[in-house]
């Protein structure tokens, strides 16, 4: 019992702040070999040592403001600069609703203020690939692009469809092609502030010359002031940390 007890807390931990992709039949072996493990004392001693351990982090993270530090880190903001065109990273729909995630509008809206201010004239918006949700889930690309013709029926920018991307790798990849088919010399990177640095690295990566204006963080209070603003900013740590950590394992980004 103390074993299955642990895997579940483990499973939703898992799902939860590591936004694990994994169907239910994953989770639900995972739970099961601890369960095995809480049936011999050493394992069993193991597993409830580490669930003490693991459970006083989250306590110190949840109680104090001490990812402030990391949150920073993870984050690369530059003042804008005249370019060629505004890349705005996917941030994921809401397949039900069919509507934008908050982080997919902040980096639409974003990427309108600077079209407005005249720094490039050109947008583009990321269609995500039929792996990432139901192949009946709206597109990305077509919401924001409805966005946009609502909010400028004429004379808004132009738009330029990444298309097919499961990652910020492939968002890359096809901007590099844009930029060849083009001649763009440089860009603005618009994304989510903890995921700006890690972006704007993959995008010089490719040979493109980014400048990383992030948008805003709806998602949560980057002051961290209550328990529930710490709860998703560990959330948005973890799943950078596990995503660069992939990528250095010779895997593929989450995003």
């Amino acid at each position: 019992m103390v074993g299955l007890a642990v895997g579940c807390a483990l499973a939703v931990l898992a799902a939860y702040l590591g936004k694990v992709r994994a169907p239910e039949s994953v989770l639900l072996a995972a739970i099961g070999l601890c369960g095995v493990a809480g049936a011999f004392r050493i394992t069993r001693l193991l597993l409830t040592w580490g669930a003490g351990l693991l459970a006083a982090l989250l306590c110190v993270c949840l109680l104090t403001p001490i990812l402030r530090g990391p949150l920073s880190a993870l984050t690369l903001a530059q003042p804008p600069t005249k370019a060629d065109a505004i890349v705005v990273l996917g941030g994921g729909v809401q397949c039900g609703t069919r509507t934008l995630e908050a982080p997919s509008f902040a980096r639409l809206m974003r990427g309108l203020e600077l079209w407005r201010a005249g720094y490039a004239p050109v947008i583009t918006v990321s269609e995500q690939s039929n792996l990432l949700g139901s192949p009946t889930c709206p597109k990305m690309s077509v919401l924001e692009g409805e966005i946009v013709r609502q909010l400028y029926p004429q004379g808004g920018p132009e738009l330029l469809t990444l298309r097919s991307v499961t990652t910020t790798r492939d968002e890359a990849a096809r901007v590099r092609d844009y930029a060849r088919e083009r001649g763009w010399q440089s860009i603005l990177l618009v994304t989510s502030p903890s995921h700006s640095r890690r972006a704007a690295a993959l995008f010089e990566a490719y040979g493109l010359r980014a400048v990383s204006v992030p948008a805003q963080e709806l998602q949560f209070d980057t002051t961290l002031p209550l328990p529930s603003d710490r709860l998703e900013a560990l959330q948005v740590v973890l799943y950078e940390w596990l995503s660069r950590a992939k990528s250095a394992a010779g895997g593929t980004p989450e995003r």
